[in-house]
This record gives C-alpha cells, sequence and structure tokens, in this order.
C-alpha cells in the first residue's frame, strides 16, 4: 500500500470511531428526552431522533465492516421510521377529535360494561 492509501485508511477508521462515540453520546441523550419528555409531541420528536440515530449507527457500522446491505437496512429503516412519524403525528392532532362513529360507539359501550361492573 502506498502512504497516501495507508493514510486514508487510518483516517477513515479513526472518523468512523468518532462518529460511533458521537453517535452513541446522541443515543443516550435522545432517549433520557424519550423518557423525561414533558409533552407528547416531545417524546413523538425523540423517537423519530433515534431513528435518526438508528439510521446512523446502521450507515457507520456498514462502512466500518465494509458490508454495505447495512446501507439498505437504513434506508429501509428511513421509510419506516418517516411512516410511523406520520401516524404518531395524525395520532396527536386527531386526539380527541376524530369524531369515528364507530370508534365513538365502541368507547361509549366499554364506559357502559365498566359502570355495570363487568
Amino acid at each position: 500500500m502506498t502512504p497516501l492509501e495507508t493514510f486514508s485508511a487510518d483516517f477513515l477508521d479513526a472518523c468512523v470511531h468518532i462518529a460511533l462515540a458521537v453517535l452513541t453520546v446522541s443515543f443516550i441523550l435522545i432517549a433520557i428526552r424519550t423518557v423525561k419528555g414533558p409533552t407528547l409531541p416531545d417524546r413523538v420528536v425523540a423517537l423519530d431522533m433515534l431513528v435518526a440515530v438508528g439510521i446512523g449507527f446502521l450507515a457507520t457500522f456498514g462502512v466500518l465492516t465494509s458490508y454495505y446491505l447495512y446501507i439498505d437496512v437504513a434506508i429501509t429503516l428511513g421509510l419506516v421510521g418517516f411512516l410511523a412519524t406520520v401516524a404518531f403525528a395524525r395520532f396527536i392532532l386527531n386526539r380527541g377529535t376524530a369524531g369515528d362513529t364507530a370508534i365513538m360507539n365502541e368507547v361509549d359501550e366499554s364506559i357502559e360494561r365498566r359502570k355495570a361492573g363487568q
């Protein structure tokens, strides 16, 4: 190997380890925010950030091991994470105001059963 290739390999290895350290610290901080978050939207944003950090872990690990199938898994996780975030946002937006008759009837039946002692 030429000196340039040796330097490049060492530099990439150092950058990957630094990235893993930064991702680990951010994962811990985001996990704390997920548990501590004062409101439900804060927790949803924290969960979305956890997905982003997970994608970063997968991509970094793929570069570290030179097994680039992890990149495809990271892309898939990004799509699933996006859909989950949209679903959570819709849930928060419609919480208590959905007005779906089937759901409202089921809730009313459940309340009546509780009152009856079942």
